[in-house]
Formats: C-alpha cells, structure tokens, sequence
C-alpha cells in the first residue's frame, strides 16, 4: 500500500510541475511584448573660430535619428580664453595652445566609450579669411597648428578649415529655425512633425569681420550664387543668403576711423561717432593692417593720432553712410548695396550676435519700434562721455563704440537690407534661442548627422506586471513541485 502511495503522490507532483512549468513557458511567448529600449547618445564637437574669439560647443543626440537627421541638442559652450586665432599669426603654435582648456571640458563631459567616434571640427570665419587674403603662408600656419593639437585629441577629427560666408549664413539659418521648431516639432500626439514652411524665420548674423543675412525669399532667387539648399528631416529647403566681408563690426569700426583719418588734415581726428569730451591717441599703422582698409595711408606712419569725440550722430550717420556703395544699386531692382543681389525681405528675422550685443546694451531689444529705436541711439551719441561712464561702470572696453555701433546697424537695416518702419517689428534680437546659443555651429552639426550613420535601437522583450507577476508565482509553483518530487523520491520509505 505504502509503494502505491508514493507512486501516485510522486506522479502528482511531477504532473504539477510539468502543468505549471508549460504555463509558465506560455506566459514568457505568448504574452511578452517587443519594446525598443532607450537610444544610445552620440555626441559632436565643433569650434566657432570668429575673429575675436573662439568658443567651442559640445552637442549630443539619439543614436537613432528622425528622417535621416539627428535630434540635435547643445551640452555644453566653453569660450576659450584669449583672442581669435588669427591674432597669433605671429605664434602659430599659441592658437594650438589656446584649445586645450575648453578642449580638456569637453573630454570630461564624453563617456570615454563614445570618444573614438565623436567628430570634432573647426570652422574659422571672417578673420581667418581676411588672414588668407593678407598673408596665406601664415593662416596655414595657424592651421597646422590648431590641426596638430585636436589631432592628438582620443576624438574623430575631422579638420579645421575655412568657413566660406555663405555657408555660416545659412548654417546659422538652420540653427534659429531648428531650435525655434520651424524644421521639425514634437506633437502632442507623439509624432515627430514638419510645420509649414511660411513660418520659417531669416538670420541676421553679425561677427567681427563680417555680416551675413539668410531667408526664404517670396519667388524665385535670380542670382544662383547666393542661393543656398539643403535637405533636412525629409525636406528640401532653398534660402537666399550673402556674407558681406569687411562689414562686420570690428572691421567697420576700423574702416570707419581710417576715413576720418584721411580726411584729416593733421593729427588731431575729429570723431563724430564718438561722445563728447572722449579722446585717445593710436599709432596710424595699426589702422592699415587690415585688408578692409583700402584708403590711402599718410606719408608718416611714425607720429601717433589724437582722436577727439563730438558726439554728433548727425555726422556720424554721414561718415557711416559712406562705407557703403549704394550708387551701385541706383536703377536696379533687387539690390542691397555694393551691387549685391538681393530679393525683398519677408517674414520674420532673428537677429543675433553683434546685432544683439549692442541692442541689448542700448536697451532694444523689446521689440520697440523704428521711431523709438532711432530717438534713443541718436540720444545716447549726444551724451558726454562722462555721463557715459558714469551710468555705464564697469563695462567692456567697447563702451566709446556703441554709439557707431548703434548707428551703424539701423543704417545696414533700414538703407543696406531695405527693412522699413512697417517691417521693423519683423525683427527681434536675441543671443538664445530654446535655451541654445544662436549661430552656425549647430546647424553645421544637424548637416554632420546626416552622414554619421544611425544605430538601431536596441530591442527587448517585455511582459505587463500582471503577467510578470503571474509567471513568477507559476515558475515558484514549478520550482517546488520539482523539489517536492525529488524529496517524495528520495526519502518516502520503500515500505
């Protein structure tokens, strides 16, 4: 009796085991679900090499991308301490050794695991390129040397070249559009979606030693050459964009002295840019350096200059005017200035770095209008200089210059790119947008996803809780029914 017993309490057990088992073999393949698990992170590095200064940027997004381009978003902005790098023409070797701080930033911030596959690139603008016109044996210097540094670098280096105008127009032009969600968006819905394309936004982009403007004109762009096209998240965008060199705000700055220098009949320079009761002196030769300048230099460069402020925006409008050519446009349609191409401007326009420095300083950048802006520079170039600085302490070296700048930006705006008092509100200035520095490093950095191959999410299978709970219990069954069976096999008595 005992032996039949056992049997049938052992064949019990091992059936639970079995039935409990199977149930659970069938919650884990039928129920189990696929889910794709979080995208891994890819991250890039680009240098903004301007001509006052280099300041680099670390993006980063999913490995996985949207319509074949990168959801792109800015980690980190280093500026690098010291000048631009075409200031060490003379010390090549320093523009190298001036990355490394910002450069070591980066490093902290990038698992090591995703360095070997980071890209990192440099692109020099207008005072590179000045530097190329002047002298190219020594903006190759300064090339070779700042490649020989980042080279070194555990990262994917990609070069350091020049920058054409054109291309940091319209680059700059993909940033403010992409961060302002005028090139893809995130529904409500869970969809990644493109907003018409009437609401994308110009690019007013203003560096040291050059002015860009970029937008999407109302027909068809005659010219070619300042036509720009690109194809993001599925898209095909064509703008029309110029780079003015020598018309950035240092340069203007500089090109405008030299004229007040040569219609000087002595030493002394009568500045009307400049406030009341201001004067410094400079040596004439540091004026004649720059490609820009292309009047002619006294016959003595030896004796210094004495340059006395009159505070008069009157005549300053006047000598600012004279940077430009507007004759040449005289009896054409569609013309800037200087001969330049360009078609009427529409829609709205972001307008940001020098544009916004010297806008937020004054004060305008609450989107006043045309008549207030104008009465409020015209009323800070009639102040004297020293109530300048005493409602202004502790401010940058480039206080004396705001009243030029000022001046010359609504002459560039209004005269140069034809806004007018009804367009004037179309223009907002702003140095961020979305919590991301406006310029053209990230829209360089959109275009670079488009050729760094995607991964593909990583899948998984996963159950709901309640099935996962009831599979555990089940697997639990499973486990003590087998334990009961080898127990009841084991110990039961034979008889």
């Amino acid at each position: 009796m005992g032996l039949t017993w056992k049997k049938r309490v052992l064949t019990a057990l091992l059936g639970a085991a079995a039935a409990s088992g199977l149930t659970t073999l069938i919650l884990l393949l039928v129920e189990a679900t696929s889910v794709l698990l979080p995208a891994d992170t890819k991250f890039g590095i680009v240098f903004d090499a301007g001509s006052s200064h280099t300041t680099l940027f670390v993006y980063r997004w999913p490995a996985d991308k949207e319509n074949n381009t990168g959801v792109v978003s800015q980690a980190l902005a280093c500026q690098v301490k010291g000048p631009g790098i075409s200031s060490y023409a003379s010390n090549p070797a320093q523009a190298g050794e001036s990355l490394q701080g910002c450069l070591e930033e980066a490093l902290a911030l990038i698992p090591e695991a995703r360095r070997q596959e980071t890209p990192m690139f440099l692109g020099a603008t207008a005072g590179m390129r000045l530097l190329s016109q002047k002298n190219s044996s020594q903006a190759g210097d300064i090339f070779a040397a700042v490649s020989r540094v980042l080279g070194q670098a555990p990262l994917d280096f990609w070069g350091a070249e020049l920058l054409a105008g054109q291309d940091e127009g319209a680059l700059g032009w993909i940033t403010i559009n992409y961060v302002l969600g005028m090139l893809i968006k995130y529904s409500f819905s869970g969809e990644w979606i493109r907003p018409l394309e009437g609401t994308l936004v110009g690019a007013l982009d203003m560096g040291g030693a050059s002015t860009q403007i970029t937008f999407v004109p109302g027909g068809p762009i005659l010219d070619k050459s300042t036509q720009a096209t690109f194809r993001l998240y599925g898209s095909e965008h064509r703008v029309y964009t110029h780079s003015y060199l020598c018309f950035g705000r240092d340069q203007m700055l500089t090109r405008l002295l030299a004229r007040l220098v040569e219609s000087s009949p002595g030493p002394l320079v009568r500045h009307p840019c400049y406030h009341s009761g201001y004067w410094t002196t400079l040596s004439p030769a540091t004026l004649y350096e720059s490609p820009c300048v292309h009047t002619t230099p006294p016959p003595d460069l030896a004796w210094n200059l004495t340059v006395e402020g009159t505070g008069n925006p009157g005549a300053c409008v006047s000598a600012i005017r004279g940077l430009f050519n507007f004759s040449s446009c005289e009896g054409r349609g569609h013309c800037a200035f200087d001969g330049v191409y360009q078609p009427p401007v529409r829609g709205r326009f972001y307008a940001f770095s020098n544009f916004y420095y010297t806008f937020h300083f004054l004060n305008l950048t609450s989107k006043q209008p045309l008549a207030t802006v104008n009465a409020t520079v015209w009323e800070f170039c009639q102040r004297p200089w020293k109530q300048v600085e005493a409602s202004s302490p502790g401010q940058d070296r480039r206080l004396q210059d705001y009243c030029a700048s000022g001046l010359y930006i609504l002459t560039l705006l209004r005269e140069g790119y034809g806004f007018r008092e009804e367009t004037w509100p179309d223009i907002e200035f702003h140095k961020q947008a979305g919590g991301t520095d406006i310029g053209w490093t990230l829209g360089y950095m959109l275009n670079l996803t488009g050729v760094i191959l995607a991964e593909a999410p990583a899948r998984w299978r996963a159950e709901s809780y309640g099935i996962w709970a009831a599979g555990v219990v089940f697997a639990g069954l499973t486990l003590l029914a087998t334990l009961g069976a080898v127990a009841v096999h084991l110990l039961w008595p034979r008889g």
